[in-house]
């Protein structure tokens, strides 16, 4: 319908048509919906750039480095205007083959999601060889990326994981042979080691990201050094923002002077002290992610001596 012709039909309305009066409403509910559905294709709302079941080719277009072992890889979706398509919660799936014809896999959670259509950025710390006398030959897949040039290409595939986050606190569980689970929290206890970081962040990016989700999250952050601490500064701004719903508290195997946080592995008085207390109503959760020993051996025992069930708390 042309512009004249829907002036014409508006001015018929006016005059009093009838005929006209349905004919004018319609071409206006049309001019709505054609509003919405340009819209939707201009941010993006359209197909998403993962598929759960086929790995696809994405281009490196941006490379950073954090620090001595730790850089930030983003590579570009389909076209300028694609959303990632990942549910919070869930991680996607890198692949490459190396000279030999050997494939190697690892699962990452990206630092950005839907809200950056084109993209998506990986924040990874880089396993040198010959640095870990019980890993020789360091990470396989951390080392390709990091050998990468702008241009050059990655296989993914997602998204992949058993936690999905669908906001104002609620979320569910899926794990193998096990009916779906759906949860609710009123507080996020966070604990993170290393670059178990990532899958935290994104929790607390979508629970800070709306308004009128009230849940609030307190962070436990390990790690061996101060250095290996990885975005801090945007952890450290996210806390200074948002003080009444996101708290923060580190602890390092090996702390500086004058360190004001904790020092050695995570324990039950540092998960007492620094994560919200259980809750008999389920209403407190517990989040994790890091080295499984870690999470094996010092906080889920931690956790259950301080009254937390299996349904209270979830390891990614």
């Amino acid at each position: 319908m042309s512009a004249a012709t829907v002036q014409t039909t508006m001015e018929a309305a006016l005059a009093g048509e009838p005929e006209a009066v349905v004919l004018a409403l319609l071409s206006a509910v049309f001019a709505v919906a054609l509003a919405v559905a340009f819209k939707g294709y201009v941010l993006g709302g359209g197909k998403s750039a993962m598929k759960a079941d086929e790995f696809q080719d994405f281009k490196l277009i941006k490379k950073e480095i954090v620090s001595h072992n730790t850089r930030r890889f983003t590579f570009g979706l389909q076209t300028p205007t694609t959303r990632l398509g990942l549910p919070i919660g869930q991680h996607i799936t890198l692949r490459f083959t190396d000279a030999a014809g050997k494939s190697h896999q690892r699962s990452y959670t990206p630092v950005t999601g839907d809200e950056t259509p084109g993209s998506v950025t990986f924040v990874i710390k880089i396993y040198k060889a010959g640095v870990h006398p019980k890993f020789p030959d360091g990470g396989k897949m951390s080392q390709h990326l990091d050998s990468l040039s702008i241009g050059d290409s990655i296989q993914m595939k997602g998204p992949k994981g058993h936690l999905t986050y669908l906001g104002r606190g609620d979320f569910t569980i899926k794990q193998m042979r096990k009916p779906l689970q759906s949860r609710h929290a009123d507080h996020f206890g966070l604990i993170a080691g290393g670059t178990g970081i990532t899958p935290c962040l994104q929790i607390i990016h979508a629970v800070l990201a709306d308004p009128k989700d009230q849940t609030t999250l307190s962070l436990l952050y390990a790690n061996v050094s101060e250095d290996d601490i990885l975005l801090r500064e945007e952890l450290e701004a996210i806390a200074k923002e948002h003080p009444d719903k996101f708290k923060l508290h580190y602890t390092v195997d090996k702390a500086p002077k004058n360190w004001e946080y904790s020092v050695g592995f995570i324990s039950k008085d540092m998960i007492a002290t620094h994560l919200p207390a259980h809750a008999k109503d389920g209403s407190t959760q517990i989040l994790m992610c890091g080295p499984p020993p870690m999470l094996k051996f010092a906080c889920i025992p931690a956790l259950k001596e301080l009254g937390f069930s299996e349904d209270d708390y979830f390891c990614f």
